[in-house]
């Protein structure tokens, strides 16, 4: 299969995909198509709009996955060459590179990669402007000063510990008691 007959049957595939994906709360992120063999591996990565914050549910690839097969089993958009459906979100680890990508990373701590000149800058991401990014509620980070950037991934997020703090000193009370 050409390049071009790839670069075609994943444009109809995501054509087939996207409505089916925010059917199941999904946007299709990206679509590829790698020869295997004699078959294809086709790779649909879906994630949450970028409105919400949070993991991409299983639930939700589960429906988008069995919706997306069903379609393409009744389609002809892979031709006749056998292929492989792999449906999956993109994880924590993917590069930041749109716009969409950051307004996901919202409330996670973040590292920018930034062009030759400018220093790089991490921080939690408070907001996504269209003048940039704003770190830990109090300094924005221009656009231009932006090449990328990364998820730092963190064992446990200051939100997760408020709960526990509080447990902490109700359990300090009754021991006073």
């Amino acid at each position: 299969m050409s390049a071009s007959s790839q670069h075609q049957a994943a444009d109809g595939v995501r054509a087939l995909a996207e409505p089916l994906a925010a059917e199941a709360g999904l946007v299709v992120e990206n679509v590829t198509i790698t020869p295997a063999g004699k078959r294809r591996v086709l790779r649909v990565t879906v994630d949450l709009p970028e409105t919400e914050l949070g993991g991409v549910p299983m639930e939700s690839v589960a429906v988008a996955s069995q919706a997306i097969s069903e379609a393409l089993d009744s389609s002809n958009v892979m031709g006749g060459t056998p292929y492989v459906l792999e449906i999956s979100s993109p994880g924590a680890t993917r590069p930041l590179t749109e716009r969409r990508h950051w307004m996901r990373a919202r409330r996670r701590l973040v590292r920018t990669l930034a062009p030759a000149g400018a220093s790089e800058q991490t921080g939690r991401l408070t907001d996504v402007t269209d003048a940039g990014i704003e770190l830990d509620g109090e300094r924005t980070v221009p656009w231009e000063q932006i090449t990328g950037g990364r998820i730092e991934l963190e064992f446990g997020h200051p939100d997760d510990f408020a709960d526990l703090d509080e447990l902490e000193a109700d359990d300090d009370d009754e021991d006073e008691n």
